[in-house]
């Protein structure tokens, strides 16, 4: 069943043409992304098929099917600012979700009257399996208290909520614009189970690259202001797009020679010239303008040369810190060593900010020293544009730090360069900074960040807001980088490609130094190191001593539970991969791939299978 489509669809911005009598299908049980640059008209185009702005183009014309019930998420949602949390998430015309809402508002009163008509609706509704659901979706989104007002929330808070409101309503047709902004990485986990085995239908913008892989079966490129549609998950879409630009590049190389030949031509004749002669000057014109076209470069490859670090950069010793009873550090020690790569991993509200602040001499610690080396030079990236002025030109804002980057071997990059290779064109770089979009003004701050040129760089949620191209450059920009880094970002695919050790904050005050990746922490070490139970020495004496008092505690009974979702997944992906390898055609490098993953699988497999054991034997 087809749920919308668009026809001949244009929309422009100021001057700007954002897409061009573009077409484009969204049939039941497709889950889509679309993919584009900051500021290409990503938002206008959901807007657009949202209903909340009219298409542009002569023969545009947007159908919707009759009665289809449809969410917008948007980035900056609108909520009732006076109403409670309760009131905001259940807002809706659902007889069921209503009754669910009354016996709420009943329970947080304790109105034992109220609370037995609400009952008594609900079954009438049949409607235990909604506020079953409803629970579920507020607790793994931590929206707790119920009583509290909209207008106090955080803007990451709001953006649960409306999140929460939109997934509790369950429309047939959900449009969701970044919906993992302000989500740490348990609840991005839990929002990516929940869309794929649900089934809805998605048109959503996302730069998590996880969230693509796992969740999408349809990826909607806005390039050059068309679409391009690539039917499978982020894996194919990449193979899909490589073929196409190789295939746009070898067209591109024989337009070339024809313009050669035909510039010979065209050099060789008269003035006067006649109607046969004219056509072939407007044909030279058309061939001319196709070859000059440029292919986008993304492949960035800049070596700078700081200033050199010295062999004390950073150093921690016992650091303390804690905001009344709330323990962010509890003597946490450690040497940062050169070119070390670390990620900062937590929940949300958990101080990882707080922490970066104690780091760079921001926030002094209640005890211990922080120990910074002569020779350090911080970049400190933050979430916030405060720095970035409206009537700034693109170019200034560069400039007002510095004209150019020094590279090696004496070379200079000028600020003009360094904002193209992070995909400012020329002509964009005289546009003032009130133009640009949210992602752009990100990508601007962090370029003035890099324009510092520090040796030490310190990165608080980069990604946020940020498109996939944008991403990939700066991750090879990165992975260039000589200095010191520390990044703190629920984007897993991120992390991953970058860090290579990790400070994990595991809650009261626990910080634990891991030597690896997140991801990996994740599945061997997490939720064991996560829970609050005595030390193994001390176990083993009082299950000597008392031995049919060992019960799981609440938190092992949630990672008992989790540990069982986990492995049929990767038992589940076992069993996939050992049905590819039957396939003939598979390449060697494809039969590589397939072999490590396996192998990683069987690794992962094996620690989570003897946890599992571990925590059943208590059962």
């Amino acid at each position: 069943m087809e749920y919308l489509s668009l026809e001949n669809v244009s929309k422009s911005f100021g001057d700007k043409l954002l897409f061009d009598s573009i077409n484009l299908s969204i049939s039941k049980g497709q889950k889509i992304a679309l993919i584009a640059k900051n500021g290409t008209g990503k938002t206008s185009l959901l807007k657009l098929i949202a209903g909340e702005e009219a298409p542009e183009g002569e023969n545009a014309r947007l159908n919707l099917h009759k009665d289809l019930r449809v969410g917008y998420l948007e980035q900056e949602p609108e909520l009732d600012m006076g109403a409670t949390v309760i009131d905001a998430a259940l807002d809706s015309d659902n007889l069921a979700i209503k009754a669910v809402k009354e016996l709420e508002l009943a329970t947080i009163k304790s109105d034992s009257e109220a609370i037995q008509k609400a009952i008594e609706k609900i079954e009438d509704l049949k409607a235990w399996n909604i506020e079953e659901k409803v629970k579920e979706i507020l607790g793994k989104l931590k929206i707790h208290d119920y009583t509290q007002i909209v207008g106090t929330l955080s803007g990451g808070q709001r953006k649960r909520l409306a999140l929460a409101k939109l997934l509790i309503d369950e429309p047939e047709f959900l449009i969701l614009d970044e919906p993992t902004n302000h989500l740490d990485i348990d609840m991005i986990e839990w929002l990516e189970d929940y869309l794929s085995r649900n089934k809805l239908s998605l048109f959503m913008v996302t730069h998590d690259r996880y969230f693509l892989e796992r969740v999408c079966n349809e990826i909607v490129e806005l390039e050059k202001s068309q679409l391009f549609v690539y039917r499978g998950n982020y894996s194919d879409y990449l193979e899909k797009k490589s073929a196409r630009i190789q295939s746009e590049q070898s067209s591109l190389d024989k337009t070339k020679k024809l313009y050669k030949k035909e510039l010979e031509w065209i050099r060789r004749q008269p003035k006067a010239r006649g109607t046969k002669a004219k056509a072939r000057i407007d044909k030279f014109e058309n061939i001319e303008a196709q070859a000059k076209e440029k292919q986008d470069q993304q492949h960035l490859s800049i070596q700078i040369d700081m200033q050199r670090l010295g062999a004390k950069i950073l150093e921690l010793h016992n650091i303390s810190k804690a905001f009344g009873s709330h323990k962010i550090v509890e003597s946490f020690s450690y040497k940062f060593k050169k070119g070390e790569r670390i990620g900062l991993a937590g929940p949300n509200g958990s101080g990882k900010t707080t922490l970066i602040n104690i780091f760079t001499g921001k926030l002094a610690p209640d005890s211990g020293k922080v120990i910074v080396g002569d020779t350090v030079k911080f970049g400190y990236y933050t979430q916030d544009n405060e720095n970035l002025r409206d009537d700034w030109r693109v170019i200034d804002a560069i400039r007002n730090i510095a004209d150019y980057i020094p590279l090696k071997k004496g070379r200079k990059l000028t600020a003009e360069s360094l904002l193209e290779n992070f995909l400012f064109p020329r002509s964009q770089q005289q546009v003032f900074v009130s133009q640009l979009s949210g992602g752009e003004k990100r990508r601007l701050n962090l370029l003035r960040v890099l324009m510092g040129n520090p040796n030490f760089l310190i990165l608080d949620e980069p990604t946020n807001d940020l498109d996939v191209i944008t991403l990939n450059v700066l991750e090879e920009f990165l992975m260039s980088y000589d200095g010191c880094l520390l990044i703190t970002s629920h984007d897993r695919f991120f992390m991953d490609k970058i860090v290579d050790h990790s400070f994990v904050m595991l809650g009261d005050g626990r910080i634990k130094d891991y030597n690896g990746r997140y991801s990996d922490f994740r599945i061997s070490d997490y939720q064991k190191s996560a829970s609050k139970e005595a030390p193994t020495e001390q176990l083993a004496v009082l299950d000597k001593e008392e031995p049919e008092a060992r019960k799981l505690s609440y938190k092992e009974k949630m990672e008992l539970q989790q540990l069982e979702k986990d492995i049929e997944k990767m038992e589940n992906r076992k069993s996939d991969i050992e049905v590819s390898f039957q396939d003939t055609e598979l390449s060697s490098i494809q039969i590589q791939e397939l072999s490590k993953e396996m192998g990683e699988i069987e690794k992962k497999l094996s620690v989570m299978e003897d946890r599992w054991l571990e925590l059943s034997e208590f059962l």
